[in-house]
């Protein structure tokens, strides 16, 4: 599989490094939405080098450290072509449960130390706490990564799902890179507060969840394993009535000759050159379908009727759970 070699590439903020427009989120590939395949998962990762993605997603808990020992294993020899994104903090017990979070300066510097091991390499290229830690300054925190990159443990920083005020403070320890927030046509949040701060700091944007997991594209989850179970936009009531506007959503899709997934990302790829979708393709299918997106053109007015006919208050539930709701700082 290979795109055209004139794909333009993005840049990560102001001072970023230049990425591939689309990068390649790996949680998937360690159980989240049910039984995975290792085999099938590799391929996948050696697929989407081989067609020009650069910057891969990862994060320290997911499967408990099953996630980056598979990219350890798919980049034994290709560590020089790729851009690791790390996330940590995230606290797990053996039973796979979700027991807190830790930000502190030397819970920061462990968890790389872990990470470096798993991942088999030497440096981490954007190192990020996947959430605030409400007990931790997020000075504090900025400040450890930052002794990291003094160090040549790290390039980058990157925060995920914060509002304007950390994402201020943050910025004012160290230059910041990108912002991972859930962003799709009917989660569009971050369109009033959030992303105006990071034009004006000149931080970019990785935006994950842009199929609201499988929602646009009417998938349905799994009967075991599939987390999106607990998940209140497909709670019943609320399914039935978010594929109302999944419908609309592939009538649009018809009439321009392709599928929802493919509108759905080029929506996003076209709303702003700074935003990098984040796409979680577990197979090699998934993933040249989640790369044509890059041959759709969208005009204004395209944008405009489509926005129209799938507007993001018409969404049935919230994109996480009510308590995770209530702890997101990008909620707040």
């Amino acid at each position: 599989m290979t795109m055209p070699t004139t794909t333009e590439r993005r840049k990560l903020g102001r001072i970023g490094p230049q990425v591939f427009p689309i990068a390649l989120g790996c949680m998937g590939m360690s159980g989240v939405y049910g039984p995975t395949d290792d085999a099938e998962s590799i391929a996948t990762i050696h697929a989407a080098i081989d067609a020009g993605v650069n910057l891969l997603d990862t994060g320290d808990f997911y499967g408990m450290g099953h996630n980056e020992m598979l990219l350890g294993r798919a980049l034994r020899f290709s560590r020089e072509h790729v851009l690791l994104s790390v996330k940590f903090g995230a606290q797990r017990g053996p039973d796979g449960s979700w027991i807190g979070y830790d930000a502190r300066p030397a819970a920061v510097k462990t968890a790389l130390a872990y990470s470096l091991r798993r991942l088999g390499v030497d440096h981490i290229d954007i190192y990020r706490p996947a959430r605030l830690d409400p007990n931790v300054p997020i000075e504090e925190t900025i400040g450890a990564i930052a002794q990291l990159i003094d160090a040549g443990y790290v390039r980058y920083i990157g925060l995920s799902e914060v509002g304007p005020e950390t994402i201020r403070r943050a910025a004012h320890v160290h230059p910041i890179v990108d912002l991972q927030i859930e962003y799709s046509l009917v989660s569009r949040g971050p369109e009033a507060r959030i992303f105006p701060t990071l034009e004006q700091l000149g931080i970019g944007v990785t935006a994950y969840g842009v199929l609201s997991r499988g929602l646009l594209t009417a998938s349905q989850p799994a009967a075991a394993g599939d987390f999106r179970i607990r998940l209140p936009r497909f709670s019943a009531g609320n399914l039935e009535r978010n594929q109302q506007l999944v419908a609309r959503l592939r009538v649009i899709a018809a009439g321009k000759g392709i599928k929802p997934a493919k509108l759905a990302v080029a929506w996003v790829l076209a709303k702003n050159p700074s935003i990098v979708p984040v796409m979680g393709a577990r197979t090699r299918s998934q993933l040249a379908e989640t790369l044509g997106a890059l041959e759709v053109r969208l005009t204004p007015d395209e944008i405009a009727d489509l926005e129209a006919a799938v507007p993001a208050d018409a969404v049935a539930g919230t994109r996480y759970d009510e308590h995770q709701m209530q702890v997101l700082d990008s909620e707040k």
